[in-house]
């Protein structure tokens, strides 16, 4: 079977959290779990290494802001991560080019990636810092789901990642389009507020 449902199911997953994905294929290679993991992906120096940053992430990841923040950050690291992970697993297997793979794992964890800073900016807009930890939480199950999921049944969860791209991608702009109205008629009531006080105040300065 090619390596490209799991290629594109890494990649997505690598958009949400990289280090994750890192770390899991390579436990699940190191513990003897599945064959399809690199060698590269099971040192133990990566593992530490992945295993450091996945929980600076899991921490940065649940606050306000500090989230966009370190989303912005790994705009670029997140897809060229995606990229290598899918590169590596394409030479490990041999039933499809690296190159061609690492276009697709890291194109794909670039959208997954604009996806998922997209919709934490929004849930920012809400004053309660809820929402961040419960998005924080679920992404990081559901990645550890899905990895795990497509190591043994691949292209089942390709299907199940090409579907929460796909709704990940209408959930963004169905709220920003929200965020949008809001912020606008927030504007045109603060503008109506200082309008109205620029009158009032020319009314009480006017001549008696």
């Amino acid at each position: 079977m090619s390596v490209l449902p799991l290629v594109f199911t890494s990649g997505w997953a690598s958009g949400i959290n990289a280090y994750a994905v890192v770390l899991l294929f390579g436990l699940l290679g190191a513990t003897g779990a599945t064959d399809q993991v690199p060698a590269s992906l099971q040192r133990t120096d990566v593992l530490i290494a992945a295993g450091a940053l996945f929980l600076c992430e899991a921490v940065a990841d649940k606050i306000p802001y500090v989230d966009s923040v370190w989303d912005a950050v790994h705009t670029v690291i997140r897809p060229v991560s995606g990229a290598v992970v899918a590169a590596l697993l394409a030479g490990h297997d041999g039933s499809l080019p690296e190159l061609a793979a690492g276009a697709v794992g890291g194109s794909t964890a670039l959208l997954s990636h604009l996806v998922k800073a997209g919709t934490r900016m929004a849930a920012n807009t809400s004053p309660e810092p809820a929402s961040n930890f419960l998005l924080s939480t679920a992404e990081d199950l559901g990645v550890a789901g899905i990895v795990v999921f497509a190591v043994f049944h691949p292209v089942a969860a390709a299907v199940i990642a090409a579907v929460l791209l796909a709704l990940g991608v209408f959930v963004v702009v169905f709220l920003w389009r929200r965020i949008r109205r809001f912020l606008r008629r927030r504007r045109q009531r603060r503008l109506a507020r200082e309008e109205g006080r620029q009158r009032g105040s020319g009314v009480v300065g006017g001549p008696g």
